[in-house]
């Protein structure tokens, strides 16, 4: 991701309920722009006129492409969250599925369109609100998948907090590069393959 050196902040911050629809529509519009032209081609004319809006109304929410894209990375990042986790059964011998469950709902979350998540990825800038949401993520995951370890009796590691964070950042990063360019191996092979591996770690 490029670094913050721009403008990223959005303008105006909706308090009724018309102008969040406004704001939503412009973001719902400029991921399909950016996803049918790519990024250097996803202007924010594209994006007003696909919102039907006009160009000053954009401008009046965000001030460039670059604050949409962030913005709906933030968007992509919150709604990351493992909703199903406490619906899972943690009796001895279900560790498998347990894991299963964990990797299933990361290719999930990015399953939405390749080639948008891909640019989201290669070309959203940095900024303050997009480092903070990805910690404030971060640090509910790891949370929430160390309370999961420690009450599974097949989980056989050292140090649970270190596990949390390795086997977060393996599903996390293998799934990314999986979901944004689905070309070159099957999605059920590193499925299978993640779970395996996470599997066999946990069990010591």
């Amino acid at each position: 991701m490029p670094s913050a050196g721009r403008q990223l902040d959005p303008r105006r911050k909706p308090r009724q309920v018309r102008a969040e629809l406004t704001r939503e529509r412009i973001l719902t519009a400029a991921a399909h722009v950016f996803a049918e032209h790519g990024y250097a081609a996803g202007t924010t004319n594209r994006i007003a006129e696909r919102a039907r809006i006009s160009i000053g109304s954009l401008y009046q929410y965000f001030p460039n492409k670059d604050a949409i894209l962030a913005e709906l990375l933030i968007q992509h990042v919150d709604r990351g969250r493992w909703t199903e986790a406490d619906q899972l059964d943690l009796s001895a011998g279900s560790l498998p599925a347990t894991v299963r469950a964990l990797v299933r709902d990361a290719i999930d979350n990015h399953g939405d369109d390749p080639r948008l998540l891909r640019i989201m990825i290669e070309e959203a800038p940095l900024s303050q609100e997009l480092l903070d949401t990805v910690d404030r993520h971060g640090k509910l995951r790891v949370g929430q998948l160390r309370e999961l370890l420690a009450r599974h009796p097949d989980v056989r590691v050292r140090d649970l907090d270190t596990a949390a964070e390795l086997i977060l950042f393996t599903v996390e990063m293998n799934t990314h590069k999986l979901m944004a360019d689905p070309r070159g191996i099957a999605i059920d092979a590193v499925e299978n393959e993640l779970v395996d591996m996470v599997t066999r770690y946990l069990r010591g």
